[in-house]
């Protein structure tokens, strides 16, 4: 299979935008059947239950994106993507939080289009209420 990085790159940039706009359709489409996140403390996530909390705003992203080059490694049916983001997001009624981490998400090609399967973050430093 014939991949082209920087197109991979484009679909985690608008899989960051339709979580931020809680555009649904967008986000399920480019979500694997089984898709699992690994949050910044530690926590396990699957499809059904982080994409459940985005469109209710229990998980509100009101910033989500890439302050790095996207870094892109493939081999077959998969690509992996690393990359520094910054997140703002208000977890239920918790105050707004603001932070950075490195994102590791693993591509896979499946029903003739790309899908993160696995997503897992690490906080640099620690979040910050954030002070409007």
């Amino acid at each position: 299979m014939n991949i082209d990085p920087a197109a991979v790159a484009n679909i985690e940039r608008k899989r960051l935008r339709a979580l931020v706009e809680r555009n649904m359709a967008v986000a399920e489409r480019l979500h694997a059947p089984d898709f699992q996140l690994v949050t910044p403390n530690g926590s396990t996530r699957t499809k059904s239950s982080y994409l459940s909390d985005v469109q209710s705003k229990r998980l509100e992203y009101l910033v989500f994106e890439p302050e790095s080059e996207i870094s892109v490694r493939a081999s077959g049916n998969l690509t992996i993507l690393r990359y520094m983001a910054r997140i703002v997001l208000s977890v239920g009624i918790a105050d707004e939080l603001e932070f950075r981490a490195w994102h590791t998400d693993v591509y896979e090609y499946l029903d003739g289009h790309w899908m993160v399967v696995w997503s897992q973050a690490t906080t640099i430093g620690h979040a910050q209420k954030r002070e409007d």
